[in-house]
């Protein structure tokens, strides 16, 4: 491999590193027939988040993705058995981790606190109005003798 083809681009900032990537090839499970007891087509594929070369703030944002697929050691396992073939397991493995790696690249947008207009507070107040009105006309009368 040459020094391009052991990297993937994830966006404009960062690209990753292939040698952070591990992948091991065994039996898939399910349907498939006498096949899938003999080819080992599934793709384990192993990425550890916290000694992968990769921005310290997209490492952050991974770690704290609430992802069943991310161990308690950062470590991301995802299993690609879509596919009958080694081949495109391991690029079905390898496309999942760059769209994780992608969603975790997205600086989250800050939430800004903005307080309401006095119109819609005025708007507010009125419709409370109208609905207080209407429900002390569903109310019996009182009746006083």
């Amino acid at each position: 491999m040459g020094a391009k083809d052991d990297r993937i681009r994830i966006n404009d900032a960062f690209t990753l590193h292939l040698d952070d990537v591990q992948m091991d090839a065994m039996r898939a499970s399910g349907a498939g027939g006498q096949n899938v007891n003999k080819v080992s087509s599934a793709i384990h594929l192993r990425f550890d988040v916290r000694a992968a070369k990769i921005p310290e703030a997209v490492r952050q944002r991974l770690l704290r993705m609430r992802d069943a697929r991310i161990t308690e050691d950062g470590v991301l396992v995802i299993k690609a058995q879509r596919h009958r073939t080694q081949a495109k397991n391991r690029q079905d493995a390898l496309d999942r981790l760059v769209a994780l790696l992608q969603a975790g690249a997205v600086e989250p947008k800050v939430r800004r606190a903005t307080r309401p207009t006095r119109a819609s507070k005025e708007r507010r107040l009125k419709r409370k109005d109208i609905n207080s009105k209407n429900k002390a006309l569903r109310k019996k009368p009182k009746v006083e003798y």
